[in-house]
């Protein structure tokens, strides 16, 4: 039998092997797919109200298929070599130390939570980008349990009844880091998270869900759920019959683009077992996340064959991602829901027979509280001692108390539920995970919801500091909004609104004006901090078309009062944000077709000369460059036969000369030599690579120094060169191998703060090198890379 999977759009088709002969066949074959989404989504808060999207978009942006793995275990292993050449080269360089600055009381996402069943109060968490974490006071605090240098994207943990922990690594829901991030296998420790193995399915790319027989724990399943973006690898589901030495597929997926996303055992007969399959392919200018192979599955040997649940069930193409959940106290009762293909919720589903027969309850898709992104979610919970008590994941945390007949929303948590488990040990207490972070309730989960106190693993997208006291700092956060922390190192942040957090800025002289901006564009003034009342800044203040996911708003280095934002025309406000002025056509090569669809075509970075406020540079996220030497009258563009042509993700201007300016790009292909970082000499005229030597991986950030030096942050570290670049360093030690997506310099202090994906907000004190301090490039002064990391110490 053979599926063929038709692609609107790219006219690609292609042929794939039915990899397992079962009981069930998929008999409507060769019906095509559904209509797939075309980077759109109809929801009435905008277009593409998915984080992911933004961070996907710009390392997709040269048409590349692919954010495998390898391509970021390579990248992570030339960051390696890198940081031991230059322990060679400049030890004080090399260990000087990040240090964490905050924050510990906003969280992140959480996808997965193990209990430990020996100690009292101890349970183990799998930050979505941000490793794994282990508490000891029931949810309350957390230390890390995991390797800074290790892969940071998490999928699922698991714990035998002796102690013995696994972490199944990358996301199974194609969001956020996980989109972005996926992961490389199994790892299991035996002593608590302190030391890790790896242990297998290194192209399993994302793990869904461990299982572990309670009748022989050395029989462990995991759902693997495959490369979101190319076909094949290790999907389906995986059986190690030795602890997790060794793993075999026993649950082959139908169909090259699925993948496994839960297996669950029945508690009461671990012969019998069920497994939930998701048919999705994320591509450059398009996701298709529902198909054919996503279905339902069960098994009453133990894993060795199985069978498609269907009685009951839909067999049609449009079927999203699936989630399925065994009452423990009555094994037979079985709940299930579906999304559509496109995401919106399409069903729920109950069986009462082990899932022989299928019936529909009356939920619906207001009850489920999903939106449009179903897939987001995916998981049921049902209270271990009442098998009508369920809980249902969505933006909201939705419970039932009859079977599933109706839900309504539990109030007291944070938005995007992933993860529930009830404490054995603890009767009523369960804990919950959701992109808020960890909650625990004493009250079997219907009310008394309480937040964790200490839980560093933000997801960063921006970070400011005050000029005035480098102390006082502000970010934006993945779904966790616009955050202050200006009380010092390890003191708490304070929300200051926004929905996603994107851009946020303090004024350069006065850091009670803060600025903050939500997805697309929606930013506001305060004069207060950030608190209230607030200005309102976006669409109805400034012109433009289209506006990035991250909309640039920046201020003018040679003039406090003038700032600009950026859509896909350039605006300028000399008034302190308060009144905004067009001062440059469309400079993008327009926007897509769909007006629904993701914003392409829109400004992404916009440098001001800090000695000329006439000289301004312009980057975009279809690869353009642009500079005007005249506050916006006449704008040049860069030959384009210059440029990688990929999303430029930041330009930064020479502090001391206007005609000097880098250029950083976000796309990349392992092996490639297209370059991350670019100079020109020459107001813009002509570019070239300087990005040799540094690790092939996204280059998200750049900062030129007043005396000479050149740092980047990257999706696999800080790394630093002279300004001519060409050679590069590994900047500091003990900086979590998680994305930094932002990074500002303090010149009068030197510090330089970076913003990570996953795990918060760091510090560190930038050494002087004497030798980066001249003007002129380095070829012609004899001063060589090597003879200004010799030259960098501590003063």
């Amino acid at each position: 039998m053979r599926l063929t999977l038709a692609r609107r759009y790219r006219g690609l088709a292609m042929t794939t092997s039915l990899g397992l002969v079962v009981a069930l066949a998929l008999t409507a074959s060769s019906a095509p797919r559904p209509v797939q989404e075309s980077l759109a989504t109809n929801s009435p808060t905008g277009p593409m109200e998915i984080p992911d999207e933004w961070m996907t978009a710009q390392r997709m942006s040269d048409g590349s298929r692919d954010l495998s793995v390898a391509k970021y275990a390579k990248a992570r292993g030339e960051a390696h070599d890198l940081n031991l050449r230059t322990r060679l080269l400049n030890r004080d360089l090399a260990q000087r130390e990040w240090n964490f600055f905050g924050p510990s009381n906003i969280g992140g996402r959480v996808v997965d939570i193990a209990v430990d069943p020996q100690v009292p109060d101890q349970i183990f968490i799998a930050a979505a980008s941000g490793g794994v974490w282990k508490s000891d006071d029931a949810g309350a605090t957390f230390e890390t349990a995991w390797p800074d240098d290790g892969t940071h994207s998490m999928g699922a943990v698991a714990m035998t009844s002796d102690g013995v922990l696994f972490a199944g690594t990358g996301e199974a829901q194609p969001g956020g880091g996980s989109i972005t991030f996926g992961g490389d296998g199994i790892y299991r420790s035996k002593d608590r998270g302190k030391t890790w193995r790896h242990v297998g399915l290194k192209d399993s790319h994302a793990i869904g869900r461990f299982a572990i027989d309670p009748s022989n724990e050395d029989r462990i399943f995991a759902a693997a759920s495959g490369n979101l973006f190319v076909p094949g690898g290790q999907r389906g589901v995986y059986l190690s019959e030795n602890g997790g030495n060794s793993w075999t597929q026993v649950l082959a997926p139908p169909n090259a683009t699925t993948g496994a996303t839960e297996v669950v055992i029945d508690p009461s007969n671990p012969r019998r077992m069920y497994a939930a399959m998701w048919d999705h392919l994320r591509e450059p200018h398009q996701r298709t996340y529902g198909g054919l192979g996503s279905s339902l599955w069960r098994s009453d040997d133990a894993g060795r064959t199985w069978s498609r649940m269907t009685n009951g069930l839909p067999t049609d193409a449009d079927q999203g991602r699936w989630g399925i959940a065994v009452a423990p106290d009555n094994p037979q009762r079985l709940y299930a829901y579906v999304g559509t293909a496109l995401g919106p919720f399409r069903a729920f589903y109950r069986s009462d027979d082990g899932g022989d027969s299928w019936t529909q309850t009356p939920v619906t898709a207001g009850q489920a509280s999903q939106s449009t992104f179903s897939w987001w979610f995916g998981k049921l919970f049902v209270d271990p001692g009442n098998s009508d008590h369920v809980f249902l994941t969505g933006v909201n945390l939705m419970r039932s108390t009859n079977g599933a007949q109706s839900f309504s929303s539990v109030s007291g948590v944070h938005a995007d539920q992933h993860a529930m488990r009830w404490d054995p040990k603890v009767p009523g207490r369960v804990y919950l995970g959701n992109d808020g972070g960890l909650y625990r309730s004493e009250a079997n989960g219907a009310s008394g919801w309480v937040k964790a106190t200490y839980e560093p693993y933000t997801q960063f997208y921006t970070v400011d500091v005050a000029q005035t006291d480098p102390v006082l700092k502000v970010g934006g956060a993945q779904d966790n909004g616009c955050n202050r922390g200006y009380n010092g190192v390890g003191g708490a942040w304070n929300a200051i609104g926004c929905g996603d957090g994107l851009q946020v800025v303090i004024h350069p002289e006065f850091p009670n004006i803060v600025f903050g901006c939500s997805q697309y564009g929606s930013c506001y003034r305060s004069e207060n901090s950030g608190g209230s009342p607030r200005q309102s800044i976006g669409t109805g203040q400034t012109t433009s078309e289209r506006r990035n996911w991250l909309t640039p708003l920046q201020f003018d280095p040679s003039d406090p009062n003038v700032m600009y934002y950026a859509g896909n025309i350039l605006n300028r406000s000399t008034d302190n944000g308060r009144t905004w002025t067009p001062i440059s056509p469309d400079l993008t090569g327009g926007g897509p077709n769909d007006p629904n669809g993701y914003p392409w075509g829109t400004i992404t970075t916009v440098a001001a000369a800090p000695t000329d406020g006439n000289k301004l540079y312009v980057g975009t996220d279809d690869g353009r460059l642009w500079w005007t030497d005249d506050l916006g009258q006449n704008w040049q563009q860069v030959d384009p036969g210059q440029l990688p042509g990929t999303w430029v993700t930041r330009v930064a201007v020479n502090p001391a000369d206007k005609n000097i300016a880098y250029a950083t790009f976000s796309a990349f292909r392992s092996g490639s030599d297209r370059s991350h970082v670019m100079m020109t000499r020459d107001g813009g005229r002509t570019w070239s690579n300087i990005g040799q030597g540094l690790p092939d991986a996204p280059v998200n950030f750049v900062v030129p120094t007043a005396d000479g030096l050149l740092l980047v942050g990257t999706d696999v570290g800080v790394f630093m060169s002279a300004w001519n670049g060409g050679e590069w360093a590994a900047l500091g030690t003990n900086l979590p191998q998680a994305a930094v997506m932002y990074l500002r310099y303090h010149e009068p202090s030197r510090q330089l703060t970076a913003a990570t994906f996953g795990r918060g907000v760091f510090d560190l004190t930038v050494p002087r090198c004497p030798a980066a301090s001249t003007k002129l490039p380095l070829k012609q002064t004899g001063v060589g890379v090597i003879g200004v990391l010799a030259s960098c110490r501590a003063g």
